[in-house]
């Protein structure tokens, strides 16, 4: 036997030796006495360095190459270690554990030789005998070691007593724990039952324990503190006692502890313990580093140098991880596959899954023919725009509205007399006291009705958004009103009526010189336009009772300079006048020439007979010669209709004007009367049923004639007996018509407050449509001198424009320019009596002026 091996096992039966020893003075020793006794339990550390004591007695020379190796000791001496106590709780390996564990290890190399111990014997006695070397002695020993050890699974983690991981255990924080974590325990003698009992240390407890000694000394609960706001106590603790509130300064005390104190301000109030506790430095740093925006942990680098640890110079990973071989699962085909393969085919062999089998068509049972032909959904249009989304309600549209939202009674009656149209809200707010008050919406089906018929008859248009950086363009160029003076701007003549009889037309004669006015009291005034004298004054309605006289609803002058004739329009009737003040050479009023103009064309009673029958005359109009009185005062000629005239309109010509008699019937709502002969005709046999005539006026040049009805505006010839155009206006209700100078241009005014301007070489629709008045227009007026246009409504105010007309013969550039409007000054002046505000206006010709007649009882000339 070679040296080394009486070495080996000197070195097993010292070590058994000792522990059966060992193990015998312990039970000695607890039946002897009561105290505790310590038992340590043998760790692998003490283990190894009992048998490196052992192999350091027994071994000499070349037998101490052995003392690294301790698992031999372990591996040969398992069989002999029956005898040990069972309460050692060292788990010692078997040879024959680990020879079935070398069996069943995957990686392990076939060719390499197992360690047997009866081989390893004869090999060491045969190698003693022999005379070998050092060198020959050390590579033996190696073999032999390579053959006795055996490699660990490094797959595998060794799990500590505790059932941990032994990478994952705790390190040993002090003597009353092991390497792996856990604590020491000891062995102590139980006083009732007289038997050994193991007994661990207290735990100390920590922010990691789950003790709960470390609680605050005020344990009344993790209950909110200020329910005991009231009281003198916090809270009860445990036992159920009051816990007294703790005394505390007052605000004085608080300012002394700031002053005299330095380390007041390092202190925070602790509620729950009613006392101020000192922060350290710690918190105190971690509070200066959050103030300041930094990371809490001061040792915390966020910018420390990456260090490549797999990849750096001479950390490079040249051997894998694990070495352990592929698995033979990997190599072979999966078994839970292939089953479900095979289950797949029987499927397909029995026919329940066809391969490539044509989608069945589900018909429905019945026929919708209302559905799409394509069941898929259908894309949208290139040209698909989507639906406007109406506008979310305000807090008007509340059950309970602010008061202020809610209509006074004066509120309800302007918004019941309003149009629809012109209403700010299509509904009365109303407040209720809770939303199940609140009542069914009358209007909801119409406005549903026409949100519907908005969607399906109005067409959408997509807007492109403009990129404007000025605001500036968006407006036109206009000219300065400075630089298109004159204009009307001042006030200078007031023309007052008699008991503030209101006025209701205004018409100045060819000349300029004077004006005539016709009130409510049935009288039409002469005033001298530029002084404001009252000069003659014509009682239409002597012959009427008070309660039956009419008011003048029109008046209109002669347009032939020559003649000085007035045609004035009441009720049932048309008065011509021949003023004598316009003839100062004639000796009276009958000897005038105006005056034998007018009555040139009286004929006898028979012959007027004769030639009302043959003519095509109405037989509701009559010419009437008036009374003696009547021709003194300068009355020409009456003519009676069977309605009220509400109009008088002359020819350029002088000798045709025109009337509009509403109420007068289809036939006779518009006539045309000649003063030379004293006939009237109607030109149109009847009318459109709703289509009152409301206006007519001449063409200044050619034979044609406006005629305004309530929404549109017809040019007939006269001549050729036919119509031209119809202009559509856009307007709900016409109220005044006037034709420029030119002849190309109309403008027109509406009840609802908006003037249309009409081009008609454009087109039969507005060119322009202005709505500046706030309420109804009911005159306009364009001037025969100067390029100015103005409207007057029931809001007393008299807007002037200027409109420059371009004359395509004028000039070749001017071709196809528009009319230049440009708003030039508001006239204000009449009052607002009853609605009614401004009702006539005119110009005066050659001048830059214009007169106005308001429902105030007066009428104004206004000048530059």
């Amino acid at each position: 036997m070679p040296p080394y091996a009486n070495g080996l096992a000197a070195d097993s039966q010292s070590k058994r030796k000792r522990q059966t020893q060992k193990a015998a003075a312990v039970e000695e020793e607890g039946s002897a006495e009561q105290t505790p006794l310590e038992l340590d339990l043998p760790d692998s550390d003490e283990e190894d360095a009992e048998e490196q004591e052992g192999a350091e007695a027994g071994l000499s020379g070349d037998e101490s190459d052995q003392e690294d190796f301790p698992e031999i000791d372990a591996l040969s001496s398992g069989d002999d270690e029956e005898d040990d106590d069972d309460d050692d709780e060292e788990a010692e390996i078997d040879s024959d554990e680990v020879e079935d564990e070398d069996d069943e290890e995957e990686g392990t190399d076939d060719t390499e030789e197992e360690y047997d111990e009866d081989d390893e014997e004869a090999r060491a006695r045969s190698f003693a005998q022999r005379n070998a070397t050092s060198d020959e002695v050390n590579e033996e020993l190696d073999r032999m070691v390579k053959r006795a050890t055996v490699k660990p699974n490094e797959e595998e983690y060794r799990r500590t007593k505790l059932g941990l991981m032994q990478h994952q255990a705790a390190p040993e924080l002090n003597k009353l724990r092991n390497a792996d974590g856990s604590a020491k325990s000891r062995i102590e003698r139980s006083k009732l039952t007289g038997e050994a009992k193991r007994v661990y240390p207290d735990i100390e407890p920590d922010y990691d324990s789950d003790s709960s000694t470390e609680d605050a000394p005020n344990r009344i609960g993790n209950v909110p503190l200020e329910w005991y706001d009231d009281m003198p106590h916090i809270g009860y603790d445990v036992d159920g006692r009051k816990v007294m509130r703790p005394a505390k300064g007052d605000e004085l005390d608080k300012f002394l502890a700031t002053v005299e104190d330095p380390t007041s301000w390092t202190s925070v109030e602790d509620k729950l313990m009613g006392k101020d506790v000192q922060l350290t430095d710690e918190e105190l740093d971690i509070i200066r580093r959050l103030q300041k925006g930094e990371i809490a942990d001061g040792a915390y680098d966020p910018y420390e140098d990456y260090v490549p640890w797999f990849t750096g110079e001479g950390k490079e990973e040249v051997m894998p991880i694990s070495a352990r071989p592929e698995p033979k699962s990997r190599f072979v085909p999966s078994k839970w596959e292939h089953k479900k393969v095979m289950k797949i085919v029987r499927a397909i062999r029995q026919g329940r899954i066809t391969a490539k089998a044509p989608a069945e068509s589900k018909k429905p049972a019945i026929f919708n023919i209302w559905a799409d032909s394509d069941s898929q959904p259908r894309a949208d249009h290139p040209m698909h725009l989507p639906a406007p989304k109406l506008p979310p309600p305000t807090t008007a549209e509340s059950y309970n509205p602010p008061a202020e939202y809610l209509f006074t009674d004066e509120e309800r009656k302007q918004w019941e007399e309003a149009e629809k149209e012109d209403r700010k809200t299509s509904f009365i707010p109303a407040k209720h006291q809770s939303l199940r008050l609140v009542g069914g919406y009358q209007d909801f089906m119409q406005e549903r009705f026409e949100r519907c018929l908005d969607l399906y008859m109005a067409p959408r248009v997509q807007r492109k958004r403009l990129n404007i950086t000025d605001p500036d363009q968006l407006l036109p160029k206009l000219p300065s009103p400075q630089e298109l003076k004159p204009f009307p701007s001042t006030c200078a003549v007031v023309y007052r009526h008699p008991n503030n009889s209101r006025v209701r037309c205004v018409a100045v004669d060819p000349r300029g010189a004077w004006l005539a006015t016709g009130a409510d009291d049935g009288r039409v005034r002469l005033w001298d336009v530029e002084i404001g004298r009252c000069a003659a004054v014509w009682d239409l309605n002597y012959a009427s009772a008070e309660k039956d006289r009419s008011p003048v609803h029109s008046l209109g002058w002669c347009p032939n300079k020559s003649l000085g004739l007035l045609a004035a329009v009441t009720t049932n009737k048309v008065t011509i006048l021949a003023p004598p003040q316009l003839s100062p050479g004639a000796s009276t009023a009958t000897a005038s020439s105006s005056f034998q103009y007018a009555v040139a064309g009286q004929q006898s009673a028979a012959a007027a007979a004769v030639a009302a029958s043959s003519s095509s005359a109405p037989a509701s109009v009559s010419w009437t010669k008036p009374t003696e009185r009547e021709r003194s005062t300068g009355i020409a000629a009456h003519i009676s209709f069977a309605g009220t005239p509400k109009q008088v309109t002359w020819h350029s010509k002088g000798d045709y004007f025109a009337t509009v008699c509403p109420d007068g019937g289809s036939s006779t709502s518009v006539l045309i009367h000649q003063l030379t002969r004293h006939r009237s005709q109607a030109p149109f046999k009847r009318a459109s049923k709703g289509s009152a005539v409301q206006r007519v006026a001449f063409h200044p040049t050619k034979p044609h004639l406006f005629v305004a009805t309530q929404r549109y505006v017809r040019v007939y010839d006269l001549a050729a007996q036919s119509l031209i155009k119809t202009l559509q206006s856009g307007l709900r209700w016409i109220s005044s018509l006037d034709v420029h100078p030119s002849g190309n241009h109309v403008v027109v005014g509406s009840y609802d407050r908006r003037l249309a301007w009409f081009d008609l070489d454009l087109s039969a629709r507005p060119f322009k449509t202005l709505r500046y008045h706030t309420r109804a227009i009911r005159t306009v007026a364009t001037s025969r001198s100067y390029p100015l246009v103005a409207s007057a409504g029931d809001d007393g105010q008299v807007h002037v424009f200027h409109a420059t007309v371009y004359d395509d013969s004028e000039v070749a550039g001017d071709f196809g320019r528009d009319p230049l409007i440009v708003p030039l000054k508001v006239l204000r002046g009449h009052e607002v009596k009853e609605g009614l505000g401004v009702l006539a206006s005119a110009w005066v010709p050659g001048m830059p002026w214009i007169v106005t007649a308001g429902a105030d009882g007066t009428a104004r000339l206004w000048t530059t």
